[in-house]
């Protein structure tokens, strides 16, 4: 047998390509869509298509939800990969910050922590992109916390590297906004990347809002 058969995902998984059994490997679902963050001055915009893809040439829905507001709606997240991954992800991260209310790396930490020790979570196919106020994180599909460079933009998914470039390229622009570098990042990015749309979901947080009344 050989070196590739011996280690494809065919092999590995049974007689059928994951594929066929409706299984996507983490490669792949980190793949379709584009989670873009970007932080300027005291506005954080979290931005997300809506395209979900089955395989590499079906769009099985044009109209997801990608973003979330959690913990009292004191954090934006985004997600790429497996939805269900995502929201088990995003449950336990509810719960760390229940934990750790006022330090969201800790929080995340903690939930890093745990996807990267428990069989289970391992095997989770999602990344995720954590702000709120003050930070801005990456939880990537191996279970590391990254956090972004000075210019304050993360992205992920799979037209992520171009809205990454896109948005540096216009960080520096005298009178662009978060938001005006936000929304012209995505559109070129989603112009580029097929497994992506141009059916936007966009958040925005600003340093200076009223926090939210808690929930009883």
């Amino acid at each position: 047998m050989s070196f590739f058969r011996r280690f494809s995902p065919s092999a590995v998984r049974g007689v059928c390509p994951s594929s066929y059994l409706g299984v996507t490997t983490v490669a792949t679902a980190m793949r379709n869509t584009t989670i873009l963050c970007v932080r300027k001055g005291d506005t954080v915009v979290l931005m997300g298509d809506k395209q979900v893809t089955l395989g590499e040439r079906l769009v099985a829905k044009s109209t997801a939800k990608k973003l979330r507001r959690i913990a009292n709606d004191r954090v934006m997240v985004g997600f790429a990969g497996s939805t269900a991954d995502a929201i088990n992800l995003l449950e336990r991260l509810e719960g760390k910050l229940a934990e750790f209310p006022t330090d969201l790396k800790r929080a995340c930490v903690e939930l890093a922590k745990d996807w990267r020790m428990d069989r289970i979570l391992r095997k989770l196919e999602a990344s995720l992109i954590v702000c709120d106020k003050l930070e801005t994180l990456e939880i990537d599909g191996s279970g590391n916390v990254i956090t972004p460079e000075a210019d304050g933009i993360v992205a992920i998914g799979s037209g992520g590297a171009y809205a990454k470039a896109a948005a540096r390229a216009l960080a520096d622009v005298d009178g662009f906004t978060a938001e005006a570098i936000a929304e012209k990042a995505m559109k070129i990015a989603t112009e580029l990347d097929i497994f992506s749309n141009s059916n936007f979901d966009k958040d925005v947080m600003n340093k200076n809002d009223p926090a939210p009344p808690e929930k009883k």
